[in-house]
């Protein structure tokens, strides 16, 4: 529990106090199969917060936690025991019909508090409080075929690159911490409608330049085991921080990437998202934050790519539909079967 006054930071054989927030349990592994003990995540967290906490400031967060013994779950909601110094929003979600109360985490001790709960991954909105309407990242979620190599995922990214370029626009690219990537580009002066509208088409846009390679099908049986380019990512959804931690096995984090390392095939074939984990990120950035450095000065959407991307059908929608078709077409597919499996009423 953290006290009113400062206190000061400590070690307390398993247990750690800083900047007044109790750390417990230090000594044990984060998780199964984690690799990595809590004090080493804490740690992490503790020396990555002023490259983290930028991307989390007054965006109303989701976690993924893990409780000994237990599975892991993606929490929303803040407990009843959040301690009065973790900000809080109310948000409404519309799916439960309820109001959700979010932590905003905006600095260091609320980011501890998060740790010391076994708060692995962080998944910020893509608006900040009292803009719900105004995103200020359009996100293409990069999600190679199972059983593929890294390099496909930074292809595609390539090809959502050359799409954006097109467009007079430029983003920047990072691991998502599993296996795929994503291509991250500050808006300014856009609705969640015009950015979902951009998101739609600059996935087509990026799957016409090599539709081997990339596919923006929705379903995922549709995908022929091509990349796939999730424009889904707008509205109330979430994507994981630069820097946050991700709960796998060896804890790899959502790293960024430089597209200069991209360059030829040695380029693309040389990264993998193990190299990037609590244990290897800090001595790979050294002192610089390349999130900050690479991420482009917000800029306004193409008008065009808005108007190309309001022809495109919503893509959860279109595969309700198509799921809905489907199954018409199985029961008719069956039920032919079953009176073609009726006894005929003529002597044979």
């Amino acid at each position: 529990m953290r006290t009113g006054a400062r206190v000061q930071d400590g070690r307390l054989g398993n247990d750690d106090l800083r900047d007044g927030v109790a750390l417990t349990n230090l000594d044990q592994p984060l998780f199964e199969d984690a690799g990595v003990s809590k004090r080493e995540f804490v740690d992490y967290l503790d020396a990555m917060s002023d490259r983290i906490l930028p991307g989390l400031r007054d965006r109303p967060l989701s976690v993924v936690r893990i409780l000994r013994g237990q599975g892991a779950f993606m929490q929303k909601n803040v407990p009843k025991y959040t301690p009065d110094f973790v900000r809080t929003v109310p948000v409404w979600a519309e799916a439960s019909k309820r109001e959700i109360s979010y932590a905003l985490c905006n600095d260091r001790p609320t980011l501890l508090w998060f740790a010391n709960q076994r708060a692995v991954e962080y998944h910020p909105t893509l608006y900040r409080v009292g803009e719900r309407d105004r995103p200020t990242h359009l996100v293409l979620d990069i999600d190679p075929p199972e059983g593929a190599a890294f390099g496909v995922s930074l292809r595609a990214a390539l090809l959502v690159r050359q799409a954006l370029a097109e467009a007079g626009m430029a983003g920047a690219l990072k691991t998502s911490g599993s296996k795929g990537v994503h291509v991250i580009v500050p808006v300014t002066g856009a609705t969640t409608e015009e950015v979902a509208a951009a998101t739609r088409a600059l996935g087509v846009r990026a799957e016409r330049l090599d539709p081997q390679l990339a596919t923006t099908a929705f379903v995922k049986e549709d995908r022929e085991g091509k990349v796939f380019l999730d424009s889904t990512r707008a509205g109330g959804a979430t994507v994981v921080a630069a820097y946050s931690p991700r709960l796998r096995p060896g804890v790899p984090v959502s790293f960024p990437l430089d597209w200069d390392d991209l360059a030829g095939t040695d380029g693309v074939d040389s990264i993998e998202p193990g190299q990037f984990t609590v244990r290897t990120a800090l001595s790979l950035l050294g002192a610089g934050d390349p999130w900050a450095d690479r991420l482009p000065e917000p800029q306004p959407l193409n008008a065009e790519l808005v108007e190309h991307g309001r022809q495109i059908p919503v893509a959860r929608v279109a595969a309700m539909h198509e799921g809905k078709r489907r199954a018409r077409a199985r029961r008719g597919s069956a039920e032919k079967v079953a009176e073609a499996d009726q006894p005929s009423d003529q002597p044979s």
